[in-house]
């Protein structure tokens, strides 16, 4: 774990995560496959459920966003539900691409236990049909329940 926000911001939250209190780590592959952790210690439950549905509110939106910036390319998104996790966990999917480039696939759990929030974001090339969405529900809930309130 290292302190702070990463370097590179997680795809589709890059303006929406606060530094203080965060700590993340980062995970990768030889190929094109990534994943970040992202957690963020607020001063309350009530604080940490506030940034988790604003975080919720990006990504949901991230799809449009992304659309609106980026002229020819194609977006879509998934809603893959809720998770009783601690104080609960939802999971999205984002799916983009560009002509003449390869499509790329995020998915995004996002969860809170007490003032901690954290997100998970993983990502490679493909589309919404390539995720593992039922293995990235099981990591979603692992790391939800291992946040110490």
């Amino acid at each position: 774990m290292t302190k702070g926000l990463p370097v590179t911001a997680p795809f589709c939250l890059e303006e929406a995560l606060p530094a203080t209190g965060s700590w993340h780590r980062v995970f990768g592959t030889d190929y094109d496959t990534g994943a970040t952790q992202l957690s963020v210690r607020t001063a309350s439950g009530s604080a940490a459920a506030s940034l988790a549905a604003s975080l919720e509110r990006e990504v949901a939106a991230c799809a449009a966003d992304w659309l609106r910036t980026t002229p020819g390319g194609t977006a879509s998104w998934q809603d893959y539900g809720k998770l009783t996790v601690e104080e609960g966990a939802h999971v999205y999917g984002v799916h983009t691409a560009i002509p003449d480039s390869e499509p790329g696939v995020h998915l995004f759990g996002i969860g809170r236990d007490g003032a901690t929030v954290t997100v998970v974001k993983w990502g490679q090339m493909g589309t919404l049909s390539d995720a593992p969405v039922a293995a990235f529900k099981k990591t979603t809930t692992t790391a939800v329940n291992k946040l110490n309130p």
